[in-house]
């Protein structure tokens, strides 16, 4: 047995009797609340984001309650003060048809992401935030961009925010993230080992339930020939001007213009510089027990001499047994997202989908959001206040056959445009979350893809999924 599935194997054991043993004991540790983020909730909650973190609490020596909490609160003069921390997640996958068979193998494998930074704050109003990032793939086979990028600048940037009466005013420059909504489509891609950074400035204005924000940005493109070899460039641009709005109390209506453009791009139908004008719609919500997100996104623009004609939909809705046992939630999601109906005729149909998270169907991340109609119905129950767990099905089709079947994140099956239906399969998953304190999290997520006809006749085959992760943040 390989070392990676040595440590695949350990991991599980010790994830799984963590998970036994946790449950066992949580009803006693939430009488006692010895979490310290219970006992102290003057203390921050350690964030994806870290630069979101405000430690200032710790000025206060009686706060300074576990190790290294003086590194936390270190004093800068009269009127700030540093913050150092690290992230390190550790995550063990095996998968026995990647890619469905067709470009991959079994392939079992540990990926690590280990992420250290350091924190300033200058009086009231002045940020500024660096993080270092190095991440390895152990054992892994086929490597993708998202898998690996040994020691790096992930975040660099000087952020200031000032409060009055009329409103609050924020900005942002340097290397930083980008997440909006459900994170479809622009995501930090917290979700895969390698997370995405944009070079950008950032101007954002809050006054009562209005929040508008705009930025001009470089994506970040990485490499990992050596440390310290990620770059961005004016080849690949991406701008917004966003307009968010809270309405019927904490509802959210929001909506952005965009403008994707880079210097070179091929799909099935086009090749050339692209430069796609989206437009973006959602409203997001409750209402008693009733939850909602939906989003609409149109794409225009060309890619060479071709013309953009693209869109995509997604909606997740779920209603909450508040007064059932383990409230479970019910839930439905639907996506959708178009692909190229007719080649030769001068447009390209196919959707991009900017940034996606990579794991926005499954942490297998069978599934790219390009050319599909997504149906997924789910019971998410939570047997106690650290524990949530979900089970999900799902149908799987494709909006053309003339278009190819796409993995995430837009990657198309070899010579599966054209061939066979729509339907392209389904699949059934569970996922685990537990909270073990304040610092280490885990998760447990199985995945098994019954694949349709269109995929078997370009060599693909059902596929499983495992994948354990534990996540320490100090």
């Amino acid at each position: 047995m390989s070392p990676a599935r040595h440590h695949f194997a350990g991991l599980l054991l010790a994830a799984g009797m963590s998970l036994a043993s946790g449950a066992h004991a949580q009803t006693a540790a939430s009488e006692s609340t010895t979490d310290s983020a219970v006992k102290s909730p003057a203390r921050p909650a350690i964030k994806t984001n870290r630069w979101q973190e405000d430690w200032s609490a710790l000025a206060n020596p009686a706060l300074r309650t576990e190790p290294l909490d003086r590194l936390k609160y270190l004093p800068l003069g009269d009127a700030g003060y540093l913050t150092l921390g690290a992230t390190l997640r550790e995550r063990v996958e095996t998968n026995n048809a990647a890619a469905f068979g067709v470009t991959g193998s079994d392939d079992t494998y540990l990926l690590q992401r280990l992420q250290a930074h350091a924190d300033a704050r200058l009086g009231e109003n002045w940020e500024v935030f660096t993080q270092l990032e190095d991440v390895r793939a152990f054992g892994k086979r086929q490597r993708g961009g998202a898998d690996q990028n040994r020691l790096d600048l992930r975040l660099a940037f000087v952020a200031y925010e000032n409060t009055t009466a009329q409103g609050t005013f924020k900005a942002r420059v340097g290397r930083q993230d980008m997440a909006f909504d459900k994170q479809r489509f622009i995501s930090s891609r917290d979700g895969p080992a390698v997370r995405q950074s944009f070079d950008a400035v950032w101007a954002d204005w809050e006054t009562g339930p209005w929040r508008i924000l705009g930025f001009l940005s470089q994506p970040v493109q990485y490499a990992d020939h050596k440390a310290f070899d990620d770059t961005s460039s004016g080849h690949f641009r991406f701008d917004m001007l966003r307009v968010e709005r809270h309405v019927l109390g904490t509802n959210e209506l929001s909506a952005y213009y965009a403008r994707y453009a880079r210097s070179s791009a091929r799909y099935g139908d086009a090749a050339g510089e692209e430069d796609r004008d989206v437009f973006d719609a959602r409203y997001a919500g409750t209402v008693g027990a009733l939850d909602w997100d939906v989003e609409g996104m149109a794409q225009r623009g060309s890619v060479g001499p071709s013309q953009v004609r693209a869109w995509a939909l997604g909606a997740i809705g779920g209603y909450t047994l508040k007064n059932v046992t383990w409230t479970p939630r019910l839930g439905l999601q639907i996506d959708a997202a178009s692909g190229d109906r007719h080649k030769g005729d001068g447009k390209v149909e196919t959707f991009n989908p900017l940034f996606p998270n990579g794991v926005y169907f499954t942490k297998a991340a069978y599934t790219g959001y390009v050319n599909l109609t997504h149906v997924r119905p789910s019971v998410t129950v939570k047997p106690n206040a650290r524990l949530s767990v979900q089970m999900a099905v799902a149908g799987q089709w494709r909006q053309t056959t003339r278009d190819a079947i796409y993995t995430a994140p837009n990657i198309a099956l070899p010579g599966s445009a054209g061939v066979g239906g729509r339907w392209t399969g389904a699949y059934g998953q569970v996922h685990a979350d537990y909270v073990f304190n304040a610092h280490l999290t885990g998760l447990i997520e199985a995945v098994h893809y019954e694949v349709g006809r269109s995929i078997r006749d370009v060599g693909g085959r059902d596929s499983d999924y495992l994948g354990v992760e534990l996540k320490f943040g100090w």
